[in-house]
């Protein structure tokens, strides 16, 4: 089946990463503005079945090292495919790539990120062609619905603009068409295990209020996706008996993640970042996290190029959020989510949110509720805690309400970016959260699992020297 591809093709390769160091070329990324991937479906006379074009330079004409602008569009037709279906199709994209022995993909849509190793790169894989070839007969073995394709990869030209500018307007379309329907309303749910090979514990459920953490997958995508192919990656969950309501505790999702996750997740909330917040594998396309010293959320979104309000960048609260961990206050979610009226509602909902880039923020108009949409900052309002601090003071934010009439982030705290990143304000929330933090004290290791901890105050001294070879 791939005899004429230089690398090897298959499963054993679905979670393999290219560090930097390994890197021969990067597709999309953080580092480049424009980048797609689409699959639409066609009129059978409008493909010319196994065609595979690139326009602009192929991997062989671009530099090592080098981060590309790139754009795939897959064009399908078959008898028994309908539009509903490209989403799912799409999808399947990031499990085809990542069967490719020095090819990573991550994420989806507009946030693609490709790389292809040195060493696949020096066998021979240096041209979209090959790609093309293994994408091409994956589809083919794996949909029966598909009797025709053809397969384009852009890295420049005119069309690039052009079609990227339609693949944003098509996902807009179809997110859009699931807005209508309430969790309420329906008796099934439906999971996604594309994404376990990087996160076997990860749980991802999708409702019609909640769309898959990858921004890719809706209610009606997982309805569609099951009924074409019942054995595959995405499969319905009984919503069952619901729990909690207002935290969104089904006894079916707490069943499936029970058995999907080995154990490993047993209960899970759809609408809260705390207690038992869904779990996260790497492709969010957002996270919202905690920010204890305001009593409230911030997100940011996977293209924010410096670090949030509390110092950190989107990389190392990923770090906190990915691996199918629950981890209290941080809660990798999709920007479709955020349009949802189940959005973190058990844990004030919009009223809870307190920071965003501004993109974002412009994003959601019409979305976010015009009374607090103007006391949420930006990066334009607030660049650290103590300057978001001032600010919602000054637009008398919602979560204000819960602050001690005398709070106030001390002098000592103002001294230290590291107490100022972990006391709560008022001394109200826990100063540190993780999922699995390790202690090494006389000689033995201890882990403490999901751990809150809580303290007065947080010091952080350099080790010194004692001048007989140790530390004090």
């Amino acid at each position: 089946m791939f005899e004429d591809i230089p690398v090897e093709v298959g499963l054993v390769f679905e979670g393999e990463r290219i560090r930097k160091e390994d890197m021969q070329i990067e597709l999309g990324g953080p580092k480049v503005d424009q980048k797609f991937e689409i699959v639409l479906v066609r009129n059978p006379d409008a493909i010319e079945d196994g065609k595979i074009s690139i326009i602009g330079p192929d991997l062989k004409d671009i530099p090592q090292g080098s981060h590309v602008r790139f754009g795939l569009l897959v064009e399908v037709a078959g008898s028994n495919l309908e539009e509903d279906l490209e989403g799912v199709l799409e999808r399947r994209i990031h499990e085809y790539m990542n069967y490719i022995q020095g090819v990573m993909h991550l994420n989806q849509r507009y946030d693609i990120w490709i790389r292809v190793g040195k060493k696949s790169y020096a066998k021979g894989l240096d041209s979209f062609t090959d790609i093309g070839k293994a994408i091409e007969r994956l589809y083919r073995s794996e949909l029966a619905l598909i009797e025709k394709i053809q397969i384009t990869f852009l890295t420049g030209g005119d069309y690039f603009e052009s079609l990227y500018a339609m693949a944003r307007e098509r996902y807009e379309l179809r997110d859009a068409r699931a807005r209508g329907i309430s969790d309420e309303e329906v008796d099934t749910f439906y999971g996604c295990a594309l994404c376990q090979s990087f996160a076997p514990s990860h749980i991802c459920v999708i409702t019609p209020e909640r769309y898959a953490n990858c921004g890719a997958i809706s209610w009606f995508d997982g309805r569609a996706a099951a009924r074409m192919d019942p054995e595959g990656p995405i499969f319905p969950i009984a919503r069952d008996t619901c729990i909690d309501p207002e935290k969104g505790e089904y006894a079916g999702i707490n069943e499936h993640a029970r058995k999907r996750s080995m154990g490993e997740v047993n209960r899970v909330y759809l609408y809260s970042a705390f207690g038992y917040p869904h779990t996260s594998c790497g492709c969010f396309e957002a996270i919202a996290f905690y920010i204890p010293e305001v009593e409230g959320f911030g997100i940011v979104h996977r293209r924010f190029p410096g670090p949030t309000v509390n110092g950190l960048p989107f990389s190392t609260l990923a770090d906190s959020t990915a691996g199918g961990r629950q981890v209290e206050g941080f809660h990798g979610i999709s920007l479709e989510y955020m349009r949802s009226r189940k959005f973190l509602c058990a844990d004030g909902g919009w009223n809870a949110i307190v920071w965003m880039p501004k993109e974002i923020k412009e994003s959601l108009t019409g979305f976010i509720p015009e009374d607090i949409a103007g006391k949420i900052a930006t990066e334009a309002d607030a660049s650290d805690v103590l300057a978001l601090e001032e600010f919602l003071k000054r637009k008398n934010h919602p979560v204000t309400e819960q602050w001690p009439d005398s709070t106030q982030v001390s002098t000592e705290q103002s001294e230290s970016s590291s107490a100022s990143q972990f006391t709560g304000a008022g001394g109200q929330g826990p100063v540190f959260v993780a999922g699995e933090l390790p202690i090494t004290t006389g000689g033995v290791k201890i882990i403490l699992k999901n751990a809150k901890i809580f303290a007065e105050k947080v010091i952080i001294r350099p080790l010194e020297k004692d001048g007989k070879g140790g530390t004090k």
